[in-house]
């Protein structure tokens, strides 16, 4: 969960994206869509969108935004976008990059627990079951579906006790690891859910520990 918006250290170097990493690219009337860098120096950051969309207009350009991750949190890099090549628009120069916020993440302690969750993703129109790989307060890990990309927003109803409401919201995919598997950050959750699913983890915290003393009881 966001809790800090800061502007960034103009004094610090700016943080860059690595060649071949995965971002986002935020524009107008678009939402966040999906990105790679092919290339990245102090003087420009060279993206390609890996997804298909319209030419983007001036003004897209004009505002776009590229977020990715690093150990402090998400940065967000604004600058002078323009394209490579009319005859490849998705490729997009990112000149004289610069920070414009830093989006600093709460801590939430995260557990492996594999749960029923119900994905409705807006680009796909359609519902997928899947389930949990991990869960914290902050976020998912899901097993799938393999549809699912980054930027893409979802809305989620998982269920984590059965025969019980289950805890919904909407949420980003903010990664895909090497197995296929994504990460999704909440966006909204309501606090009552928030706190049900919080209590969820105390609880299974709880129940593991308590399986681990009576085994070195037994033994």
């Amino acid at each position: 969960m966001k809790i800090l918006r800061s502007k960034a250290d103009h004094a610090e170097p700016v943080q860059l994206p690595a060649v071949s990493e995965s971002v986002t690219v935020g524009l107008r009337g678009a939402g966040w869509i999906p990105a790679r860098v092919l290339e990245s120096g102090p003087d420009a950051v060279v993206f390609a969108i890996t997804v298909r969309t319209r030419t983007l207009t001036a003004e897209q350009l004009e505002s776009l935004q590229v977020e990715f991750v690093t150990a402090r949190g998400k940065v967000r890099l604004r600058g002078t976008v323009a394209s490579q090549d009319p005859a490849s628009p998705e490729v997009l120069t990112l000149s004289a990059p610069r920070s414009v916020e830093v989006l600093q993440e709460r801590e939430y302690v995260r557990i492996k627990s594999a749960r029923p969750v119900l994905v409705h993703a807006a680009r796909e129109g359609m519902q997928v079951q899947s389930f949990t790989v991990d869960v914290s307060g902050g976020g998912l890990l899901l097993a799938g579906p393999d549809t699912l990309a980054i930027g893409d927003v979802l809305t989620f109803q998982l269920t984590i006790t059965p025969g019980v409401t289950p805890v919904t919201g909407t949420g980003r995919v903010v990664r895909v690891d090497g197995m296929g598997r994504r990460a999704v950050e909440f966006e909204s959750i309501s606090e009552l859910d928030r706190r049900r699913l919080v209590r969820f983890i105390f609880e299974c915290q709880r129940e593991e520990r308590r399986r681990g003393l009576e085994g070195e009881n037994r033994g």
